[in-house]
């Protein structure tokens, strides 16, 4: 379920109700009146959740998932699992985010007081030092001996470690930071990730209620930024060192001791190993694998899956010495036209 930190669920609400919401049917045998208290994802789902069901890549997740209901197609229908109660429609992704709408609305803007920076229940562990401008919000945590910049906002519910450094101008939502972690100034962390589903009436917005989870000893250069993720987690892993302006979209896993070079791009819910080193520049689409110790030059574009201690370069990315080669042979046939 998502982090009670930071979100707020209405419900539960009966599963003819959620059918009426999103425009699917519901499945025969399916009682109208069960009671739907969560959304959830396919692994992390109970008995009281609802999960989205779009790919046959997860019939067997599915087979093995503890989920309540199911929102998915005629065609995929048979699939669920006996117990599930069905949702069909033509569109899940579109009718998840109407259900997750209904149980996550949007929440009105917090605020404080005129003259109050910091809320009432927030903690300040021993030593901590706030410059001018500085906002801690309501039920935020910050350990020992962390500072925190000139008009850094800290969200509701965000937890910093101990001795981290916060840069000025920052922004922190919906995030866990660990000990020793420094954030350059300018960097937004867990904004909303860039999800959004095509119908009738427009573009629209796929509730993110995940968090994002930086481990210890990580860096995070200027105005990088960091979504959090959709229904799971965008995470960061220990001793990272991410340079300045940097993109990271939700749902992105990024392993330890990696490093990250300017203006990279990481698409949604990759997968980044442990020691893997990203160039100036790199954009890597969504739902890539990268293995430990991967290398990417400067400017790649990498769009399938990189195995552990590749070093890849290129658009679209291939192994470096086949990259040089072919631009030594194009140089040679260049020269014949000359």
């Amino acid at each position: 379920m998502p982090d009670p930190r930071f979100y707020r669920r209405a419900g539960p609400f009966r599963l003819a109700d959620l059918a009426g919401r999103c425009g699917a049917r519901l499945a025969a045998a399916c009682d109208p009146n069960l009671l739907i208290h969560d959304v959830a994802t396919i692994e992390t789902a109970t008995s009281g959740d609802i999960v989205y069901f779009a790919d046959p890549a997860y019939v067997l997740a599915l087979a093995s998932s503890r989920c309540g209901a199911c929102i998915t197609t005629e065609e995929l229908a048979p699939r669920a699992p006996a117990g599930c109660a069905v949702l069909v429609t033509t569109d899940p992704r579109a009718a998840y985010a109407e259900v997750g709408a209904l149980f996550y609305p949007e929440p009105p803007l917090s605020t404080l007081s005129q003259n109050v920076d910091i809320a009432a229940d927030a903690v300040l562990g021993e030593g901590c030092v706030r410059a001018p401008g500085a906002v801690i919000g309501a039920g935020a945590i910050i350990g020992k001996r962390s500072s925190i910049g000139a008009n850094a906002v800290i969200g509701p519910g965000v937890v910093v470690g101990d001795d981290c450094r916060i840069g000025a101008n920052t922004t922190l939502a919906y995030c866990l930071v660990g000990n020793r972690v420094v954030i350059h100034p300018g960097v937004q962390i867990g904004q909303d990730g860039f999800g959004f589903v095509s119908t009738d009436d427009g573009l629209r917005k796929v509730p993110q209620l995940g968090r994002v989870i930086i481990h210890d000893d990580v860096e995070i250069g200027a105005n990088s930024t960091i979504d959090r993720g959709a229904a799971g987690d965008t995470v960061i892993g220990a001793g990272t060192k991410i340079d300045n302006l940097v993109q990271i979209a939700h749902n992105v896993e990024i392993g330890s001791r990696c490093i990250i070079v300017s203006q990279a791009g990481i698409a949604g819910s990759c997968r980044i190993g442990d020691g893997v080193v990203v160039g100036g520049q790199v954009g890597i689409v969504d739902h890539v694998r990268v293995g430990d110790g991967a290398q990417i030059a400067g400017q790649t574009g990498v769009t399938g899956d990189i195995g552990p201690g590749e070093v890849v370069m290129g658009y679209p990315a291939r192994p470096i010495r086949q990259f040089w080669r072919e631009q030594a042979a194009l140089s040679q046939l260049t020269k014949r036209d000359k």
